[in-house]
């Protein structure tokens, strides 16, 4: 916990330095939602194709989906997803062309998980 996905569309590949986004993120998360930086795993997912509304071929898109244990605030989750946009943007600053759509969600972990 966390666990953090980042779903991205495939044209970013080229410059999206993704090793150093989740590096960064990780040390935002873990002093926003009070965890230790050693609790942050991010895996990301590369999406061949993505179709945004009615825009034309070539917009693109990075989802930051954050899943935390229970209790923290409606508050702080907000200050999380728009710190890591803010985080987000600074390392897609060079990114020209197509439109590019981000968003990110803090949620809570069900019930359910379990780690070993």
């Amino acid at each position: 916990m966390p666990q953090i996905t980042v779903d991205y569309s495939a044209e970013l590949d080229e410059v999206f330095d993704r090793p150093a986004f989740a590096l960064a993120l990780h040390p935002l998360v873990a002093e926003t939602v009070d965890t230790k930086v050693a609790a942050c795993k991010t895996r990301f997912r590369r999406t061949a194709e993505t179709v945004v509304a009615d825009a034309p071929a070539g917009d693109v898109l990075v989802h930051v989906d954050i899943s935390l244990l229970p209790g923290r605030t409606p508050e702080i989750k907000a200050r999380l997803t728009a710190a890591v946009l803010e985080l987000l943007t600074g390392h897609l600053r060079a990114v020209a062309g197509p439109a590019l759509h981000l968003s990110a969600e803090a949620r809570d972990l069900d019930a359910s998980y379990r780690k070993a």
